[in-house]
């Protein structure tokens, strides 16, 4: 008799949103990527997968069996490996955790959100748009504005943040992948009321 392979279960997806490619590292709107990365490093990911249009890899948290992944679609198209990835995996939406830049959080600061829009981060827009729901949690890296009115909004997050700036990103970084832990350990609310006040 011939068993057919059973998929395996994951409790969580975690998504981190950057372009791929060396020429876009140490950019703000790879800070996604960044944050999964210092994640490694605190978990001991296995071996990445090019899988799903995603570099895939997996980790455990609190007992919790959790998918990692980073889209290999560039930032605009991150949803079309998200709903690959849920949809073979069948993992609920509520329980992908994605992580982006956000223009509108001041550096060194991070928001979680349980749900809500997109609020103009073209990777959050797709994965929306592809995975038709918005009730997903996500961990948003405050990257600020340039602060002149002249200055091109795509020139600022494909360019790379350095000197104090660049700590209080990198200080923010950390942060996002130690609260994706804690959504994951605690529970988003606790993780809410821990990281969203926290000023460096």
């Amino acid at each position: 008799m011939i068993f057919k392979k059973e998929k395996t279960a994951f409790d969580y997806l975690i998504v981190g949103l950057g372009n791929i490619g060396m020429k876009y590292e140490g950019t703000r709107h790879n800070v996604g990527f960044a944050c999964v990365d210092t994640l490694s490093t605190k978990l001991s990911f296995k071996p990445y997968k090019n899988k799903f249009k995603a570099e895939i890899t997996e980790c455990m948290i609190n007992g919790n069996r959790c998918l990692v992944a980073k889209p290999t679609t560039f930032m605009n198209l991150s949803g079309e490996a998200v709903a690959e990835i849920i949809k073979f995996y069948k993992i609920p939406i509520e329980k992908v955790i994605v992580i982006s830049d956000d223009v509108d959080t001041e550096q060194g600061r991070i928001r979680i959100r349980k749900s809500g829009n997109h609020g103009g981060q073209n990777g959050l827009r797709n994965i929306i748009d592809m995975c038709g729901s918005n009730n997903f949690p996500r961990v948003r890296i405050g990257i600020g504005r340039s602060g002149h009115p002249d200055f091109n909004m795509v020139d600022w997050v494909l360019s790379c943040y350095k000197g104090e700036e660049g700590e209080k990103v990198k200080s923010a970084i950390n942060n996002a992948a130690d609260a994706v832990i804690s959504i994951i350990t605690d529970g988003i609310d606790k993780a809410m009321t821990k990281y969203n006040r926290q000023v460096l």
